[in-house]
């Protein structure tokens, strides 16, 4: 899909690199637009180019080839139409998919004679391939609704949300990761919704288990491969875990080799293309997934793209154009969603633009107290971080590290504690997940 006119993304030189096997747009392709600035084998810090020893293949799921192997994961209140229109502007991304539907709610919207989930809202005549993914507990009610996604809305996969530690999900639905306590009834689901959406793949995400005392995770992956899924996600945590620590790809990796033939994505803390192709080398995987780095990042897919196919790897926009491309996002937002709601949502978004900038945690003060277009904008000119910024605290700290010490200090030691990622705690207007 080409990005729109008027698109910060569209302002984009076309990369003149090799074009990759997919119709997503990724980094090389004429849909992509991703700037290249010529900087050879240096990567988006200044560091060594990094490249994948082995030549990239693609991921086989059902009878759908997906290439690049690169999944970007769905985000209940995230990864929506404007979202992920953003994401197909810049590229790289091998599958997209939407927030997760609630299946039960999906079937009583249909009963009542009423529109179907806000979140399909568009995904008829969205690029394909595309998957949506479901949850409830219940083998019929899911069958139901899968059948409907393959019939009415014609999607590429149909995933199973099998990960998700809210406790709105899994206590009160007992559903999500809850789940994962119940083999046999993950075995009824899946093998119910594979009869009801044949020959669509249907798809599963997982996490390593519901607690770190019961982490049961090969024995549900084998699970899912003999109940007929055609993918496995695992995310690298417990559910009692949520976000916290780190994610544990040694147990991801593990996995594979005790399968036939379903092949495994890896997902959790993948931030940079360096850590993506650090994934490949050195973790039995066959994909991996993106996912919350990418909510103020989403040239991230582009830039794991290019480094997988040993392309140079295109820089960071410039913060000037970060901001650009985040006014883009709302534009897309309230176009879909209308001024009032979607200057709201929009609020968590501009706080994931920001996120490791200098003056962050002042701009999400202001962002979050937003409630119209014109505050927003205000908010934006006014306290969004600009390039000029940027380049002052650099050349200030610089000389006054140099005063002490002659050595070079990376960009990250010379912004320092100011654009420092924002921890759990911080509750002032933060976007929540990342």
């Amino acid at each position: 899909m080409d990005s729109l006119p008027g698109s910060p993304v569209a302002n984009f030189e076309a990369n003149p690199g090799s074009k990759p096997r997919s119709d997503a747009g990724a980094p090389g392709d004429e849909n992509s637009g991703y700037e290249n600035t010529g900087h050879g084998n240096r990567n988006e810090q200044g560091g060594s180019q990094p490249r994948l020893s082995r030549t990239l293949s693609p991921i086989q799921i059902g009878d759908l080839e997906v290439y690049p192997p690169i999944f970007q994961a769905p985000m209940a209140g995230y990864t929506n139409f404007a979202f992920r229109q953003i994401v197909r502007e810049f590229g790289g991304a091998g599958l997209q998919a939407t927030e997760m539907v609630n299946a039960r709610g999906f079937v009583w919207l249909d009963e009542h004679d009423c529109e179907h989930p806000d979140r399909l809202w568009g995904i008829k005549d969205e690029p394909r391939p595309l998957a949506v993914q479901i949850w409830d507990n219940d083998p019929e009610t899911m069958a139901k609704v899968g059948r409907r996604l393959v019939e009415e809305y014609q999607v590429s996969v149909v995933d199973i949300n099998f990960g998700c530690p809210v406790k709105q999900v899994t206590e009160k639905a007992h559903s999500g990761s809850y789940l994962l306590r119940d083999p046999d009834r993950m075995y009824a689901i899946i093998s119910r919704l594979v009869e009801a959406c044949h020959p669509t793949p249907v798809t599963a995400k997982m996490r390593l288990g519901c607690t770190r005392d019961s982490m049961n995770y090969i024995n549900v992956a084998k699970t899912v491969e003999r109940a007929g899924a055609a993918a496995l996600t695992v995310h690298g945590r417990t559910a009692e875990d949520f976000f916290k620590g780190s994610a544990d790809w040694d147990r991801i990796s593990e996995i594979k080799q005790h399968l036939n033939r379903m092949p495994i994505i890896g997902n959790g803390d993948l931030e940079t293309a360096e850590q993506v192709v650090h994934a490949f080398e050195h973790y039995n995987v066959d994909g991996i997934m993106i996912a919350r780095a990418s909510l103020g990042k989403p040239w991230l897919f582009a830039q794991a793209a290019a480094a997988l196919e040993g392309r140079p790897v295109p820089p960071d926009p410039t913060i000037d154009q970060q901001r650009e491309i985040m006014l883009h996002h709302y534009d897309l937002v309230v176009e879909r969603f209308g001024a009032h709601r979607g200057t709201m949502l929009m609020r968590k978004f501009a706080c994931c633009y920001a996120q490791s900038k200098p003056g962050a945690r002042h701009f999400r003060a202001h962002i979050s107290r937003v409630e119209t277009q014109d505050q927003f904008y205000a908010v934006v000119e006014k306290y969004f971080p600009r390039q000029s910024d940027l380049d002052a605290i650099l050349e200030t700290q610089q000389a006054a590290r140099n005063a002490s010490s002659p050595d070079e200090l990376s960009r990250e030691e010379l912004i320092g504690a100011e654009c420092a990622p924002r921890d759990s705690s911080d509750k002032d207007g933060g976007c929540g997940v990342c």
